[in-house]
């Protein structure tokens, strides 16, 4: 079993990192539409707690690829031409959404004066002033952001099954390893 990358196969890291921060933003995604529509109560609390947990958690992975990105580059990609293209594009963009969504909703958070708290145990310090301002901004980056990850995840995956049924093996490699 290998850990790193390798040129023409992503190592198990890089695939662990890949599916298991899928499910998570797949997860969150659902959550926080969820939470989205709801009025906050006591009952339900706890929700926009784990909602922030998970977010966090999210960013932390998101770093951590990065981070393992440069100590494993992943192998080219399979795509040629204006595809290599708009794959470079949208990964960057992954990434970058990744990382600015639960920071946006950090920010938000702080700005409302309520601590942001990691699974109800360690309080993170804020990183926004309170601020109605703060907080309304916050929140609506959060939300434009969002939507925009979700279009992203959709092409993404309607990228990876167009390459798979053409058989170029992009899927397989990002499954098994390797094509």
């Amino acid at each position: 079993m290998l850990w790193r990358n390798g040129p023409d196969r992503f190592g198990l890291v890089s695939r662990t990192l890949h599916w298991g921060m899928a499910l998570l933003v797949l997860g969150m995604l659902a959550l926080g539409t969820r939470i989205a529509g709801m009025e906050p109560g006591l009952a339900n609390l706890w929700l926009y707690g784990l909602h922030k947990s998970l977010g966090l958690c999210v960013l932390t992975l998101a770093i951590a690829r990065i981070v393992w990105h440069w100590i494993s580059p992943p192998p080219a990609p399979l795509a040629v031409g204006w595809q290599l293209v708009a794959a470079r594009v949208a990964h960057l963009a992954l990434y970058a959404l990744l990382v600015a969504i639960p920071l946006s909703g950090w920010i938000a958070s702080s700005a409302t004066g309520i601590d942001t708290l990691l699974f109800d145990r360690w309080t993170l310090p804020a990183i926004a002033p309170v601020s109605a301002l703060w907080e309304d901004r916050g929140f609506a980056v959060h939300g434009v952001l969002t939507k925009v990850l979700f279009g992203l995840i959709f092409l993404h995956a309607l990228a990876a099954l167009k390459h798979e049924m053409e058989g170029d093996g992009t899927l397989r490699r990002m499954i098994r390893g390797k094509t």
